[in-house]
C-alpha cells in the first residue's frame, strides 16, 4: 500500500512537471500507470482527469501570476474545443482501435515535421510573420481550438499534445506561449471531462487527489522554470516527447491489430 502511495505521488509530480514544461495534461503518463495498478481503463481515464484539473489549474494560476497567461487566448481556444471534442468521440466509436492508433502515430510525426518546417520559415520571414499573424486572429483561434478539440476527442488524449503544435503552426505563437495557453485550455477541458465521468461514478476521488497533489507541486516548479529555458531546448523536449509517443502508439496499434 505504501509503495503504491509513493508511486502515485511520484507519478503526479512527474505529470505536473510535464504539464508546466510542455503544456500537456499528463494523461499519457497517468492513464497507463493506473491501468498497470489494476484499475479499469474508464476509471483510469476519469481519475486522471481529476488529477489533471488540479495540475493544470495550479500551473495556469502560476502562469497568470507571473503575467504569462492570456485569458482571451484560453477562452477562444477552449470554447470550441469543448463542443468539437464530442464530434471526435462520436467518430472514434466508428473506427477500430488499431486504425485510430495508427492515424494518431502518423499525426504525431507530421506535427514534428511541420513544427520544424514552421520554425525554419519563421527565421526567413521575420519581417512578415507578425503581420500575417494579425489576419483574422479570432477566427484562427476558434478554428485551431475546434480542430484540437475534435482530435483530442477522436484519439482520447489530452488536447495539449495536439494543441501546442497547432498554435505554433497556424497561429504563429512561440513554443512557450503555446505551452502556457494550452495548459490554460486544459483546465476547461479537464473540468468538463471530470464532471461527466463523476456523474457516471467513474472517478476514484482519493486516488485522483493524491495524483493531483503531486502534480500541483510539479506544475509550480516547471511553470516557474519554463520562462528561463531557451526556446530551442523547450522545442527539443516537446518534439522529443512526440517522437516517443509516436513509437509507443505504433506499437499499441500493432498489438491491437494482432489481437483481432
Amino acid at each position: 500500500m505504501l509503495d503504491n502511495l509513493l508511486l502515485l505521488i511520484a507519478s503526479g509530480l512527474f505529470s505536473g512537471l510535464l504539464a508546466g514544461l510542455l503544456g500537456i495534461g499528463g494523461g499519457t503518463v497517468l492513464v497507463p500507470l493506473l491501468v498497470t495498478l489494476g484499475y479499469v481503463p474508464v476509471q483510469a481515464v476519469a481519475t486522471s482527469s481529476l488529477a489533471i484539473v488540479i495540475t493544470s489549474l495550479s500551473g495556469s494560476f502560476q502562469n497568470w501570476r507571473m503575467g504569462y497567461l492570456d485569458l482571451q487566448r484560453v477562452i477562444l481556444l477552449g470554447s470550441p474545443a469543448l463542443i468539437t471534442a464530442q464530434f471526435g468521440v462520436h467518430t472514434a466509436n466508428l473506427l477500430p482501435d488499431y486504425m485510430l492508433l495508427t492515424i494518431l502515430g502518423f499525426l504525431l510525426i507530421i506535427n514534428i515535421l511541420l513544427g520544424n518546417l514552421r520554425q525554419r520559415l519563421a527565421t526567413r520571414r521575420t519581417s512578415t510573420s507578425t503581420k500575417t499573424s494579425k489576419i483574422f486572429p479570432i477566427i484562427a483561434r476558434l478554428g485551431t481550438g475546434g480542430t484540437a478539440g475534435f482530435l483530442a476527442g477522436l484519439f482520447g488524449i489530452g488536447g495539449g499534445v495536439i494543441m501546442v503544435p497547432l498554435q505554433v503552426l497556424f497561429l504563429k505563437e512561440t513554443i512557450k506561449v503555446a505551452i502556457q495557453t494550452s495548459l490554460g485550455v486544459i483546465v476547461i477541458t479537464a473540468l468538463s471531462a471530470t464532471a461527466g465521468h463523476a456523474l457516471q461514478g467513474n472517478v476514484l476521488f482519493p486516488i485522483g487527489l493524491i495524483l493531483g497533489a503531486g502534480g500541483l507541486v510539479g506544475s509550480r516548479i516547471s511553470t516557474s522554470l519554463l520562462p528561463k529555458l531557451p526556446d530551442r531546448l523547450v522545442r527539443l523536449c516537446f518534439y522529443g516527447l512526440l517522437a516517443m509517443l509516436a513509437v509507443y502508439t505504433f506499437w499499441q496499434a500493432w498489438q491491437s491489430y494482432s489481437r483481432m
